[in-house]
Formats: C-alpha cells, structure tokens, sequence
C-alpha cells in the first residue's frame, strides 16, 4: 500500500478571473502579461503565473454574466516599468486610490511595496509588485 504525501498547507494553484469576450480578454491579458497564453475548452484562457494559472474565464457562453473578482490578485515581478507601459497602452491603470495614493502610479505604498494597479475592461483588479518589495 502506497501513502501519499501530505501537503502541510493548501496552496493556490489557479485563480479564475471572470470576463464577457474571451478573444478581447485574451488579447488584454496576452498583451498586458507579454504571453500568449493558451486556449482551452470550456471558454477557458489560461496563464502560468509562477506556479499559478491565471484562468480567464467566459461564463456567458453558458449563459451567465460575468463577476469581477472580489479584490485584487497580486502579482510579483523584477520590472514594472514594461508591465505599467502596457497596461498604459492597454488604458487599463486604475482609476481609484489607494491609502490616498493614485493606484495607477507607480510609487512605494506605506506598507513598503513598489507597485501600481490596474482594472480590466470587466472590472477585475490587478496589482503588480516589484520584487524584493513585497510585502508577506
């Protein structure tokens, strides 16, 4: 008899972000992330986001509309700058505040991270943090 291995913790594994054009959300998300992605079925677009997939996913084929997530998702990278031109071409930087500091910006929030934010066209928020910043 084989026992398998416990995992001393859940771990995230895939994030599911909810949008109402696959095609439109996969040339957002392909061009904002800098990778292609890949197609799978089920209206699904998934990412590999450093052991996370990234699923964007198009419940109107379905027959439901589409929820923003709840709050934003978190991404940790070397370099903002590409990332903060994109979502800028992209007409993506957030609209909103945070801690009295526009979220579009790229500035060091009072909890020590470099960062900056952005809302797709469905609403979901995302932010992206300079590594060797974050704050865990």
């Amino acid at each position: 008899m084989t026992t398998k291995a416990k995992t001393a913790r859940p771990k995230i594994f895939r994030i599911t972000l909810e949008v109402s054009d696959l095609d439109k959300a996969a040339t957002f998300y392909t061009k904002l992330l800098d990778d292609p992605g890949k197609r799978h079925p089920g209206a699904r677009h998934y990412y590999d986001c450093g052991g996370v997939i990234l699923a964007v996913l198009d419940p109107s084929q379905g027959g439901k509309k589409p929820t923003p997530c709840a709050k934003s998702i978190y991404f940790a990278v070397d370099d903002l700058a590409p990332i903060h031109a994109r979502a800028k071409q992209l007409e993506a930087l957030a609209p909103f505040a945070v801690h009295g500091q526009p979220a579009a910006n790229i500035i060091k929030r009072p909890w020590g991270e470099k960062s900056f934010y952005v809302t797709d066209p469905w609403g979901n928020e995302l932010c992206f943090v300079e590594e060797g910043t974050l704050y865990t």
